[in-house]
């Protein structure tokens, strides 16, 4: 019976937004209001898929139980009740993914953050490798993606490079990419052909709006400088690289791409509430629920999450103990989809089994 009460109030809820933007709210509450609506469209379908089937194998039944039918009636009744079954089965099994707990993220584009870890040069190198990796993925899945800024490594490679990647759907696709990558193999500048083991890190960042975060301008510190090229060259005469500090968190931007100060400040405003955003998620996610520390969800960049092993051609995801002997695909960017299915797969498997110790489900 709670069951049918929460479906029921999930879709009195439906209606209810509806309502609301019918009447045409201000911006903000417009855009709150129709994300939620786009979150609730799956699982109304569901909801509504699931009660057809169930009304369908309720008359079915009572066809067959019932003395004054014909018996050709019953017969025929009894010859569909299995397969109506079976349809109930599936809607219900449908119903029970559509009504997991939703990131409200993951419909966003992202801010890519790729930065060599521990290795030198070497991590470096890795951190460009992985970057192409997800530049290819982006480009199969038909995404956009733009640099945003780029520090390069001495001998080729990046220490840091954040990019955006803008699409539907690019974060619930890209999340759980966030943590230490650990690469081994033989680096081009190894002489005695000695594997060596370095890192990046990786922070997937959904984007947000200006209605998203709230930002005082009283709390930041905006610096302007000149920009320089590599090793000082083609330095510009106006100061167009901005430097921001947001105070109370102590977050800096920076950001020198573009040779006009209004660009580079919009795309460091952007980074800057991406990396709020994240931070105060980070923390409400790790105050109220115990899914963020799971293997699967807790996204922490201090966890190893996945070894890249060259001399052997194998991945291994640490989170899902998944290991694929095809290292060349993945690092085109062609089998990253199987990491990542698996992913969703176990984070899916981990919020079923919640919802059906807590009674949920």
């Amino acid at each position: 019976m709670l069951f049918q009460e929460n479906l029921d109030r999930i879709l009195r809820r439906r209606d209810e937004i509806a309502d609301r933007l019918s009447s045409r709210p201000d911006p903000r509450a417009y855009a709150t209001l129709s994300r939620e609506l786009a979150s609730l469209e799956e699982v109304t379908t569901a909801i509504r898929a699931f009660r057809d089937a169930q009304k369908e194998v309720l008359e079915l039944e009572n066809l067959i139980g019932e003395a004054s039918a014909e018996a050709e009636i019953r017969a025929l009744a009894q010859s569909e009740i299995q397969e109506a079954k079976q349809r109930l089965e599936a809607a219900e099994a449908a119903l029970k993914l559509a009504l997991l707990p939703k990131d409200a993220d993951d419909e966003k584009s992202v801010i890519l953050e790729v930065r060599a870890g521990t290795g030198g040069d070497e991590a470096a190198l890795f951190a460009g490798d992985l970057f192409r990796a997800y530049q290819r993925y982006a480009a199969l899945k038909g995404w956009g993606l733009q640099i945003v800024s780029a520090s390069e490594g001495s001998l080729g490679g990046y220490k840091e490079i954040v990019a955006e990647i803008e699409g539907v759907g690019v974060f619930g696709r890209l999340k759980f990419e966030s943590g230490v990558h650990r690469v081994q193999r033989v680096p081009a500048t190894e002489t005695q052909g000695r594997v060596h083991t370095s890192a990046a890190t990786v922070a997937v960042l959904p984007q947000v709006e200006e209605v998203d975060v709230a930002i005082n301008d009283k709390d930041l510190q905006i610096e302007t400088m000149r920009s320089g090229g590599a090793g000082g060259q083609h330095v510009n005469k106006t100061e167009s690289a901005i430097r921001i500090t947001h105070l109370p968190s102590g977050i800096v931007v920076m950001m020198q791409e573009e040779r006009s100060q209004h660009r580079n400040r919009a795309k460091a405003m952007a980074v800057l509430r991406a990396r709020l955003y994240d931070a105060e998620k980070t923390r409400l996610d790790g105050a109220r629920s115990e899914d963020r520390r799971s293997q699967v969800g807790s996204g922490d960049r201090s966890e190893r999450i996945r070894t890249y092993n060259f001399p052997q051609g194998r991945v291994t995801d640490h989170r899902v103990n998944l290991t694929l002997y095809k290292i060349d695909k993945v690092m085109e960017g062609e089998a990253l989809d199987e990491i990542i299915d698996a992913l969703l797969r176990a984070h899916q498997q981990e919020l079923l089994a919640t919802g059906a110790r807590d009674g949920s489900f």
